[in-house]
């Protein structure tokens, strides 16, 4: 015969709710609970995690959240609520507008396939529209950029702080998850969805407070929130109740086992309430609780009791939830930029965090810049380096075409505002000027409802750059004055590159009007205007570098050569054409596709097919 001490977990949501109702608990009008003598720190004192400013900030809606918690905590809510309040949220201050760029350097591309998020090996999906924001609105104040980067730089160079920020994550996105969940019919079902969020959170503050030991940079900021949210009054309350679900009373028994191993007798021979439990009460005052509640006229429902338990447990946790939503956010922020940096690494190129300076000081220099955009597909993409002499440069690019102009472009564009935003720079090593904003335009494609021709979109974009491109801005322009004849586009480019340098800004522009390039390189018509050429090998093939000078020839022949536009493939084209019409069969519209010619006998009937065999013969 054993004795045994069994601790009874109440897990079992039901028996909790029960006990509750039947008064194991005090009358709850509000929830006030003796459990220490010490001072301990309320939940609205807590610092605030921010990862994305040097100084912290509750930047997220706190008034807007809170309606959203009290729908999520008491019915469920959708996903969406969470990301509309999370892409609302403020930023630090910026200077640059984003539809100046997002579109011809599709921000949203290199968001969704270079800069994806994955843990684990499986991909997650971002709060997109708050990603978006975070990278296209760089700060103006270098003292933010520079704290982002020492948070990237900790969290590649230290594994261990890697692994803890993507756990984290993931039980941030599972609490998300608990609270858009719905509860269900079965009796007690909302009661154990309540329970099972204040769960989470728990475990959530639990991971922060013994995450990232020894960090320095701002992760720092969230061992520091989960260790303040622990010590506070509410969340000591939190841990009252769930200890109280999870341990209501010890129950000691007496079992005797037979010798075939089978129970023979079973004896219960003490139950011990919890009692060390902040929310225990004596049986005697359950009773004359329940009869003040009767004698001053109060029925109390089944589960009215626990519910507001529960909600006064959250009410007090609420704000340190909320500022989870804007932790979120910023974590997704650095996930993306290690997803780029995973990117390049499995590429074999290198990524490195920009060294910005003041602008005008120096022409920006990068070794080995590469389009990150090309990351996603099959092949590798070409470093090339790049420099300029001064801050405010005019630099015209010639070459052929597919000779990796326009890739280039992008590439400088993509590099600034990454840099700028604090994160990883495609290139090996980068020094840029620190710029307030960025205009391109690399795609001017024909719209149906378009008010002018060719030549007036183009004189329209000129405007537009000049009308929204603010002081100290980069510049990329494609293919400038290519809409109408060369000579009066020569002349509207040298009225565009002469008044360029009064805006104090770096520019940098492709043509194929070689002649002016020439003209420009022997007679620079403004200080600081410099030229690149593509490289080509010694059979005139792009090698997708760049070196200095103005290209001797577009290689138009060449291209056309590749492309099946010679004068031979034409006419070859249309010797097929004409044989096929003497022949009766269908021509096809397309003339790069060839087709298995219709034999007229095919679409005839029987006795005209054998008249057509016979005359044949």
């Amino acid at each position: 015969m054993s004795v045994m001490a069994l601790r009874v977990d109440h897990r079992a949501t039901d028996t909790f709710r029960d006990n509750i109702d039947r008064g194991s608990v005090s009358e709850v009008p509000s929830l006030s609970l003796a459990m220490t003598s010490k001072a301990l720190p309320a939940a609205d004192a807590v610092p605030v995690p921010d990862l994305l400013c040097d100084e912290a900030e509750v930047r997220v809606d706190l008034d807007e959240l809170h309606q959203t918690f009290a729908f999520a905590f008491a019915l469920g809510i959708s996903l969406d609520a969470f990301e509309r309040v999370l892409a609302t949220a403020a930023l630090p201050s910026s200077t640059w507008d984003r539809k100046d760029f997002e579109r011809d350097i599709f921000l949203e591309d290199l968001v969704t396939r270079a800069l994806r998020i994955r843990i684990g090996g499986r991909a997650v999906m971002p709060c997109l529209p708050y990603l978006l924001r975070a990278i296209s609105e760089p700060p103006s104040d270098l003292r933010v950029v520079a704290f982002r980067q020492r948070i990237l730089a900790e969290l590649s160079g230290k594994p261990e702080l890697r692994r803890d920020f993507e756990r984290v994550y993931q039980r941030l996105v599972a609490l998300r998850a608990a609270f858009c969940s719905e509860g269900g019919s079965r009796r007690g079902a909302d009661t154990h969805r309540r329970l099972e969020i204040l769960r989470s959170v728990q475990e959530v503050v639990e991971d922060l407070a013994g995450a990232f030991d020894g960090a320095s940079s701002g992760v720092a900021r969230i061992r520091a929130f989960g260790l303040a949210v622990k010590e506070s009054e509410a969340y000591e309350r939190l841990e009252a109740l769930l200890d109280h679900e999870r341990h209501l009373g010890t129950v000691d028994l007496r079992v005797r086992v037979g010798v075939d191993g089978t129970l023979r007798t079973f004896q219960i021979v003490r139950i011990r309430e919890n009692q060390d439990n902040p929310l225990h009460t004596s049986a005697i005052a359950r009773f004359f609780s329940r009869l003040r509640l009767f004698l001053r006229g109060y029925r109390v429902t089944p589960g009215e009791v626990t519910e507001r338990l529960l909600d006064d447990v959250f009410s007090g946790l609420e704000r340190p939830v909320a500022l989870l939503v804007q932790l979120l956010g910023d974590m997704e922020f650095y996930l993306a930029g290690l997803g780029l940096a995973d990117l390049a690494r499995d590429k074999g190129l290198p990524v490195c965090l920009a060294e910005l300076v003041p602008p005008g000081e120096a022409g920006l220099s990068i070794d080995r810049l590469y389009n990150p955009l090309l990351l996603a597909g099959k092949g590798k993409p070409v470093p090339s380096n790049l420099g300029t002499a001064h801050g405010d440069a005019v630099v015209i690019v010639t070459g052929p075409n597919s000779g990796g102009k326009t890739r280039l472009l992008q590439s400088i564009g993509l590099a600034q505002l990454l840099g700028q935003a604090g994160l990883f720079v495609t290139a090996e090593r980068a020094v840029l000027p620190q710029l307030g904003g960025m205009f391109v335009s690399l795609i001017e494609e024909a719209r149906s409802d378009q008010p002018e021709g060719q030549l007036g979109m183009e004189l329209l974009r000129i405007r537009r750059l000049f009308e929204e491109l603010g002081f100290g801005s980069l510049v990329l322009l494609d293919e400038l004055c290519s809409g109408t004849n060369p000579s009066e586009g020569e002349e509207i480019a040298r009225l565009v590159i002469s008044l360029l340098p009064e805006l104090k800004s770096p520019v940098f522009l492709t043509t194929h009007l070689l002649t002016l390039a020439t003209h420009l390189e022997e007679e620079p018509p403004v200080p600081h205007l410099e030229f690149l050429q593509v490289d080509l090998d010694e059979n005139e093939r792009p090698t997708y570098g760049f070196r200095p000078g103005v290209a001797k020839t577009s290689l138009a022949h060449k291209t056309a050569a590749r492309l099946g536009v010679t004068r031979d493939e034409l006419a070859e084209l249309i010797a097929k054409k004409k044989r096929a019409e003497s022949l009766g069969e269908r021509p096809l519209p397309s003339s790069r596709r060839v087709a298995r010619p219709i034999a007229p006998e095919k679409s005839a009937s029987a006795p005209e097919r054998r008249r057509l065999r016979a005359t044949r013969r």
